[in-house]
């Protein structure tokens, strides 16, 4: 009898989590999109702390824009994103490990995945995508460690700074990082950080090739000559290839 039941309660688990992975792979952008964003004080600082009470909701509206404007170029009707500033935690999301083998990236998975659980509260509805945005202060911190993004899971951890200089930038490291929670794949170097050609280029096809004039939004960045490249100012200097269109589900 207890083992019957114990098959059932596991067989509905399963069922529960195969269907949650299948809708996570299969993005039904007929719905709107809710995009929850938490920040987090990452570095402790004053300076990051004050920056984060002055964020509102007015700050990702460009994100917001400028995925409906994209979303025109490949599909009839433009999909619905709604951003919504969720509360500022205090507890950071797991680190990424520096360089991981399988195991240990799924054992960060799975503690990514614990963190998100157990972070979530009712008040935050049931959100298509959340982001855990850690800040910090750029006159201490110069450099950021990559942000990342889960797809089974739509949750993602983005690494931005505390100043209203960067807001272009840290524009555009959001945006591809919530790309990455609906399928999209980088397209540039893991090495040298360059786009790849052509897949992360904005015009493959431009006569002559360098300098390009915009990023591909997963390339990261514009390829100025074979071996350099920019960070772009902001979502105004990106584009959406087919290719990306294509893995998130836009066209077929």
């Amino acid at each position: 009898m207890w083992k019957t039941i114990r098959v059932i309660i596991l067989l509905a688990i399963l069922l529960i989590v195969g269907v949650n992975a299948w809708r996570d792979m299969n993005q039904d952008w007929s719905k709107p999109i809710v995009v929850l964003l938490h920040p987090i004080n990452a570095d402790g600082q004053a300076t990051t702390s004050r920056y984060i009470q002055q964020i509102s909701s007015n700050d990702v509206i460009e994100i917001q824009n400028y995925l409906q404007t994209e979303s025109k170029e490949f599909r009839d009707q433009p999909i619905a994103f709604h951003f919504r500033l969720g509360r500022e935690l205090t507890t950071l999301p797991p680190k990424t490990p520096d360089q991981s083998s399988a195991l240990q990236s799924i054992l960060w998975s799975l503690k990514f995945r614990f963190y998100a659980w157990k972070q979530h509260k009712g008040g935050d509805g049931s959100p298509s995508v959340t982001l855990y945005l850690n800040f910090y202060d750029p006159q201490i911190h110069k450099t950021l460690k990559h942000s990342t993004a889960l797809e089974r899971g739509r949750i993602g951890i983005v690494n931005l700074f505390a100043s209203r200089k960067q807001s272009g930038s840290n524009t555009v490291v959001l945006t591809h990082e919530l790309l990455h929670t609906f399928g999209a794949k980088d397209k540039y170097d893991r090495v040298t950080g360059q786009p790849i050609y052509p897949l992360g280029y904005a015009n493959p096809e431009q006569k002559p090739l360098y300098p390009q004039q915009r990023a591909e939004i997963m390339g990261g960045y514009i390829p100025v000559s074979q071996t350099k490249s920019k960070i772009p100012n902001n979502l105004h200097d990106t584009m959406m290839s087919r290719l990306t269109a294509q893995e998130i589900g836009w066209v077929k």
